[in-house]
């Protein structure tokens, strides 16, 4: 029998992985502040990686997407900075779904070849391969110079005299040219420099529909506008023009979603971004992150997804859904392995973090979600969101610590690294088009206090503050007790309110909850105050020591992170105590011996 283990992602931005150039000027070209390559990932830097605890590397940024560069003499067009989105450009304009981003490969022209080594090369230390898919919107000058034989490129076959055909893979506005949205300070192209890539202007004619939605030929500076919506089957009046699952499809199997769509029409699409998934299961790949997956009908993730788990049963895929009300759709209609836990879990530990949350909060959520808390992929930090040490957030990556237990041990679901996380990376660059508190995905940059442990490509941390030494430590033990604990594939149960209730000194900055399966019993404890310590007498209620089958006694326990306290677990009474001292920002992981 194979044994269940917790899986976690190590999302690494792959430009910036192996950038060993230190200049960040604001709006920098890549020759002046420099760029990471797939050949950067050796098995050094992978096995540093999977040493970590990674099960699994999110290569986020790696499809062939609009960037300023010129690649003119390999076959690609130049990208106008009118529609892209800083120098570097943003990974989710994609321009060539059938290619990779050229800035990462040695030789541009064998881009291919060289992603295709690192995929051998991750498989080879042990870790399996995530890319990003973008469903919902592609680059404004999509152009698939890569295409296999019999793909055609999104649009090349639309009528765009009309707003909208089912087969169209565009929404268009007839009779109106797209104009460029009206630039402000920190959006004007390049940081307002001309040089030979925007001297003449962007040409689309008719308008399409832009990325977030927008049906304006000329888009505000705030919407997606390097990017055009993609169109699958949805009418501009909202109603649909394709076959609904059947109401009983949420108890369904992905074979059976499978079997469903085989003898029904699906819009040109949906077609074409199952033959991207197909193609790169077929490469090598183990799985996709879907980004923004709800501005996407769920039917579509139904035919999608199924097709994906028909040819490989074990294909990780996660997705962006923001709103709660859609998450059990998405899971059981649209057959997505993972969500992202922002708007619960995310957001309320960030709260915690900045000290107004109250660790009451955290039991709730897991309440709210038991049902699919396995689906729940926990997160601190990813290129989304705001770096812990950043001023804007905590200002401090230890702040982050009793965070990262809770979030990595309280569920059975994936846990989520970004690079830089482990340690301590502020996002304090000035990087141009992307600002401060988190690293720019928009940018040609350096991240600092991740070069340091890059040391020059030695992978070592040898140029690391003893700080960053110790957080990178932090992470490397609690990351692989993670995947080793069978417990944490268990049950779990809080026994924060009954402390709170029961023991003195035990408040809402305090937070405790317990871990197990038949052969580990795990109690967790977590101090989210920075400054205050807690000398308490923990308790486990009688519900727990009758679960653990526990008699009065004594029971010596192990501290699992750090190993520095062994305490006792008295059992007296039905109730079981522990007395600990919990210095600020201080986690302990007990196991029962």
């Amino acid at each position: 029998m194979i044994k269940k283990q917790k899986t976690v992602v190590y999302q690494v931005f792959t430009r910036l992985f192996g950038n060993t150039n230190t200049t960040n000027k604001p709006w920098g070209t890549i020759a002046e502040n420099g760029v990471g390559k797939f050949n950067d990932f050796s098995i050094k830097a992978l096995e540093s990686i999977k040493e970590l605890g990674a099960t699994h590397i999110w290569y986020t940024g790696v499809p062939h997407h609009a960037l300023i560069k010129d690649y003119t003499a390999i076959g690609i067009s130049n990208d106008n900075p009118e529609v892209v989105k800083g120098r570097a450009g943003s990974p989710y304009a994609v321009k060539d779904y059938y290619n990779v981003n050229p800035d990462l490969a040695v030789y541009p022209e064998n881009r291919l070849e060289e992603f295709r080594a690192l995929i051998q090369r991750s498989h080879t230390v042990g870790l399996k391969v995530i890319i990003d898919i973008v469903p919902n919107h592609v680059a404004r000058k999509y152009e698939g110079s890569s295409n296999p034989i019999g793909i055609s490129d999104f649009g090349a076959n639309d009528d765009t005299t009309v707003a909208y055909h089912k087969n169209n893979n565009f929404y268009y506005i007839p009779g109106q040219a797209y104009k460029t949205p009206n630039w402000q300070d920190g959006y004007l192209p390049l940081g307002g420099e001309k040089n030979d890539f925007n001297k003449e202007p962007f040409n689309e004619n008719p308008a399409k529909w832009t990325g977030n939605g927008s049906r304006l030929s000329q888009p505000n500076v705030n919407d997606w506008y390097e990017t055009v919506k993609i169109n699958y089957g949805v009418r501009p009046d909202g109603t649909r023009d394709f076959d609904q699952l059947p109401s009983n499809f949420n108890a369904k199997n992905h074979k059976e979603h499978y079997v469903f769509w085989q003898d029904r029409e699906v819009p040109d699409s949906w077609l074409k971004f199952k033959d991207i998934a197909l193609y790169w299961l077929d490469f090598g790949i183990d799985g996709f992150r879907y980004d923004m997956a709800e501005m996407v009908p769920v039917e579509f993730w139904s035919y999608m997804n199924s097709h994906i788990k028909n040819k490989n049963p074990e294909a990780f895929l996660m997705a962006e859904v923001y709103n709660p009300d859609l998450y059990r759709d998405y899971i059981h209609l649209g057959k997505m392995d993972y969500l992202y836990d922002k708007v619960e879990l995310y957001d309320g530990l960030k709260h915690i973090m900045k000290g107004y949350g109250w660790t009451d909060h955290i039991p709730v959520v897991q309440n709210n979600l038991k049902d699919i808390e396995h689906q729940m992929l926990h997160f601190l930090e990813n290129h989304d969101e705001q770096r812990i040490a950043s001023h804007a957030f905590a200002g401090n990556a230890e702040i982050g610590k009793p965070a990262m237990v809770v979030s990595a041990t309280i569920s059975t679901a994936p846990t989520m690294l970004y690079f830089g996380q482990e340690v301590g990376e502020p996002a304090v660059e000035n990087a141009g088009f992307g600002s401060p508190t988190r690293t720019s995905i928009f940018d040609y940059i350096g991240v600092p206090s991740f070069q340091r442990w890059v040391n020059n490509k030695k992978f070592d941390g040898g140029q690391s503050t003893e700080a960053e030494k110790q957080l990178r430590d932090f992470y490397k033990r609690l990351l692989n007790f993670t995947v080793n604990s069978s417990a944490l594939m268990g049950e779990y149960q809080e026994i924060h309110f009954y402390n709170k209730e029961h023991t003195e000194n035990y408040d809402h900055r305090v937070f405790s909850f317990a871990r197990w399966d038949k052969d580990e019993k795990l109690i967790i404890i977590s101090n989210f105050d920075a400054e205050k310590n807690y000398s308490l007498d923990l308790k486990l209620p009688e519900s727990m020591v009758k679960s653990w089958g526990l008699m009065n006694g004594s029971y010596e326990l192990e501290e699992k992170l750090y190993g520095k306290i062994n305490p006792t677990l008295e059992v007296k009474n039905r109730e079981g105590s522990i007395k600990i001292d919990l210095l600020p920002l201080e986690s302990f992981i007990f196991q029962i011996k």
